[in-house]
């Protein structure tokens, strides 16, 4: 089997990417999802909130994922359902597999990684204690409760303050649950500021910062949690455990890219992120090979992920068409100061479009600081801001006139400066 663009992954990232290639002029697209149905993660996201950006209204998950299902359908994109892919090779050769088929080989002219990304396990977050039922991810829990109709407990605590385990401290208080707690190990919530209002504040639910689990009681079912406060160092201060009386102990302890697939085909990955490394095309490390949405970095707004994912899709479409300009000098982007990454890590002057879009976050809580951008050591722009988080992403804007204006450049650097 031959195609000239497959996408790995169906979810919003794989379904803007494929609907920007079509529209760019190519016809030959495979999209390829494991899942049962097209859309991804937001099948189960059934709160609002999504869209604003992308179609200036306030939609569901689902509400979203069906515009772009629908634009997929109507340009006749085909997709296969029920699939795996195990591997993809470094000339572009993926090994795939399905019930119907079996073991099977699709050759690619280029391909768009849009596997999105994971929940951090209890495994990966050394939580002591027996293993009793009655301990998921936010994320699983929230399937169960909004697709499958099943209440996973009645007395909740959370533990991690990322956007995923906000929105289900609502929802389980909505379905009848009694949420006592969320803790979170860091000083600060890694969600977004309106989760936190109107998803705790509204239900008074405590937020216990600088705060986290160290013992799980109850063999068969979960009975209980000890919470304590945590150092600056993240260590358990002891005589400050409290006590809490629960059946359901929720993570909700950060997102990982789903990059296994990458890896295994070469493309260099960014220590931070633990996605890819792209230039200003969205292109990594492999020739043809692009990446988008939470497989690239983890995002805080669906709408990012679409607009991110057109541009894949239309770079990948340039690339089979060969229309894509040949990369030139790429000059290194570098996060200072409090800013973790960049995407993308490198821009050609000459390639970019002529405004260039770069996200990042920020390591820590920044008040009334100032986010600077400098071209070698010149300082080109400096913006007072009121309050920078980890929990949301921030972006700044390359011009392309101004970079070539400003003659040869070894680096341009982003970093956070005080008064």
């Amino acid at each position: 089997m031959k195609t000239e663009i497959a996408i790995i992954g169906g979810g919003p990232a794989g379904l803007a990417a494929a609907v920007a290639a079509r529209e760019a002029g190519v016809t030959d697209i495979l999209i390829i999802e494991r899942d049962n149905e097209l859309g991804g993660i937001l099948n189960q996201c059934i709160h609002n909130g999504f869209g604003l950006h992308t179609f200036k209204e306030e939609l569901t998950g689902p509400e979203y994922a069906g515009r772009y299902i629908e634009k997929v359908e109507e340009l006749q994109i085909p997709y296969m359902l029920h699939t795996i892919v195990v591997d993809i090779a470094e000339n572009k050769v993926i090994t795939a597999m399905n019930k119907e088929q079996g073991i099977f080989q699709i050759e690619a002219k280029s391909v768009i990684l849009a596997m999105g990304c994971r929940e951090r396990s209890r495994g990966a977050l050394n939580i002591p204690g027996y293993r009793p039922a009655g301990v998921y991810s936010a994320g699983t829990a929230q399937r169960y409760v909004n697709m499958e109709g099943r209440m996973p407990g009645k007395k909740v605590v959370i533990l991690g303050s990322g956007d995923i385990g906000l929105i289900m401290a609502r929802r389980m208080t909505l379905e009848g649950a009694e949420v006592q707690a969320v803790a979170e190990l860091m000083p600060y919530s890694g969600g977004l500021k309106r989760n936190i209002v109107q998803c705790l504040d509204d239900y008074n639910i405590p937020l216990k910062l600088s705060h986290t689990v160290v013992d799980i009681r109850g063999k068969k079912r979960v009975e209980g949690v000890t919470l304590a406060q945590v150092d600056e160092n993240r260590r358990p201060i002891p005589g400050t455990e409290e006590h809490y009386a629960c059946d359901t102990l929720l993570l909700s302890c950060g997102l990982i890219p789903e990059n296994e697939l990458s890896s295994q085909m070469g493309v260099e990955l960014n220590p931070v992120t633990s996605g890819p490394v792209v230039n200003e095309s969205l292109e990594t490390s492999v020739e043809g090979v692009f990446a988008c949405g939470n497989v690239l970095h983890v995002h805080d707004l669906v709408d990012y992920v679409s607009g991110e994912a057109k541009m894949a899709g239309e770079n990948a479409a340039a690339y089979v068409k060969e229309i894509l300009p040949k990369a030139g000098t790429e000059i290194p982007l570098k996060g200072e100061n409090g800013v973790r990454y960049t995407v993308p890590c490198t821009v050609d002057k000459d390639r970019m479009a002529e405004k260039q879009t770069v996200r990042f976050r920020v390591g820590n809580v920044y008040r009334d600081s100032y986010l600077c951008v400098y071209y070698n050591d010149k300082c080109i722009s400096r913006v007072k801001k009121k309050v920078m988080a980890p929990g949301e992403m921030e972006q700044i804007t390359l011009v392309k006139s101004k970079l070539q204006e400003a003659g040869s450049l070894e680096s341009i650097t982003i970093r956070i400066e005080q008064e």
